[in-house]
């Protein structure tokens, strides 16, 4: 039997903007009120869905959420039409409006924590949208991010869906983005690594005193009884706070980790030798690459503004391993003299490939953030709906159905034109069509 494992990227939706929306994120904020391209950025995201999959990645595609969300605004007290409602909230709550227009479920690193059958007590892949209640405009997400995921991993012999965790700061989730699985082979169990940025119940433990640490360590604990893990298989790992207050929102910001390997920044975690100790114990006898960068070489400033550990690692198909890297990577001189002599090093990563991301990062989100991903055998993959998996005639007609549909630029004013919502739900329920995914959107329902 094969063992793969399959990223699903996000695809960027059609209200893809720049509001500057996540304090705490650097890229967000210093990008706010500029012009996006939706139709770039979904471009962008396809173009390198399409080279893993040329690469022999399996690769599938995640849907955007219905954005404007007039449902939400019509729970805080905005009445009338539809049009009436966007005309509304905008001219009385702005910082509201634009939070309900946000096009960020195109990072689907935040989508849902993912545990393969190969290490759940009930041999299931598990599936927890993340709760993401930090900011309010992801907080709108997890519930339509579980209709979609059910719709596309819709066989409950294979695999276990969760509600997300409860709407409260203790149990702040923000998904895979704070979780690595590392393992001797995708089909083997693995060593599944939690790590978050604070404890919700003890004030007196280390925290971040700029910017908000998303992730408690309940809520990591939280999703690994869901997931029925082993205490033999979980690690948990505290965030450096210091690291949360240069603008490491997430720990896929500072760290990345692939089957044997764990490329991370020296700044990244606390107790850091402790835990990869722990991390190597349960990994068993097989060596954990523990692929340092030092700040000599790389500073932490450098690595949130190049998103070098917000990279994919993968394993391709001779058995080395490759980074999948923005091209901000390859545009900062010190990222790529580094990467360049990364990859000569004695270590299983052989390749850089660098992508142009630019749309998804000036918002703030790098190769790894658009992507979930989801470890599977070949009777599981049987089982995800067909429609999502990548290949060149879904690759080409998502590229009409953006042509299609997407502005080829949108200002935070645009936001307001009533036109905008019809566009966007008619893009969305084609899309449905396309992908399979029966009524997932609150128009449709």
């Amino acid at each position: 039997m094969h063992h793969y494992e399959v990223n699903f990227d996000g695809l960027v939706g059609p209200t893809h903007n720049y509001a500057g929306l996540s304090f705490g994120n650097v890229a967000s904020l210093s990008n706010a009120k500029s012009t996006s391209s939706p139709k770039s950025a979904a471009k962008q995201g396809l173009a390198k869905m399409k080279a893993l999959h040329d690469m022999g990645m399996v690769q599938g595609v995640l849907a955007p959420q219905e954005r404007p969300d007039i449902a939400t605004l019509r729970r805080l007290g905005f009445s009338g039409s539809d049009a009436e409602v966007l005309s509304k909230a905008a001219q009385q709550a702005p910082e509201i409006f634009q939070a309900v227009c946000s096009a960020s479920s195109m990072w689907t690193a935040n989508a849902a924590t993912v545990s393969p059958g190969a290490d759940t007590a009930d041999g299931k892949v598990h599936f927890t949208p993340a709760n993401l209640t930090n900011k309010f405009h992801r907080s709108l997400e997890p519930t339509t991010s579980g209709r979609i995921l059910q719709a596309m991993f819709n066989n409950n012999r294979y695999f276990a869906h969760h509600t997300h965790l409860p709407d409260n700061e203790h149990f702040g989730d923000e998904g895979a983005a704070n979780h690595t699985r590392l393992c001797s082979d995708y089909g083997h169990a693995g060593v599944e690594i939690f790590t978050f940025g604070r404890y919700a119940f003890d004030s007196s433990k280390p925290a971040p005193s700029k910017f908000p640490a998303r992730q408690t360590y309940e809520a990591s604990q939280a999703i690994a009884r869901l997931h029925g893990l082993s205490d033999e298989n979980t690690v948990y790992i505290q965030q450096n706070p210091a690291v949360i207050d240069q603008g490491v929102f997430h720990n896929d910001v500072i760290a990345v980790g692939n089957q044997n390997v764990m490329f991370y920044h020296e700044q990244a975690f606390l107790d850091t030798e402790a835990k990869f100790a722990e991390i190597q114990r349960k990994f068993g006898d097989e060596p954990v690459h523990f692929v340092e960068v030092k700040t000599s070489e790389v500073s932490v400033e450098d690595a949130v503004q190049t998103y070098l550990f917000n990279t994919q690692l993968l394993t391709i198909q001779d058995g080395t391993m490759a980074i999948i890297a923005p091209t901000e990577c390859q545009e900062n001189p010190r990222v790529a003299a580094y990467l360049a002599d990364l990859v000569t090093r004695n270590t299983p990563i052989r390749q850089v490939h660098y992508f142009d991301v630019k749309q998804s990062m000036r918002n703030g989100g790098g190769p790894a953030c658009l992507r979930l991903r989801v470890a599977l055998n070949d009777t599981e993959l049987a089982a995800v709906n067909p429609a999502v998996i990548m290949n060149d005639e879904l690759f080409a007609r998502l590229n009409q159905w953006v042509d299609k549909h997407y502005r080829d630029e949108l200002s935070v004013a645009d936001l307001r034109d009533p036109q905008l919502l019809m566009e966007s739900r008619t893009a969305l329920d084609e899309l449905t069509q396309i992908l399979k995914l029966g009524s997932v959107y609150p128009f449709q329902l």
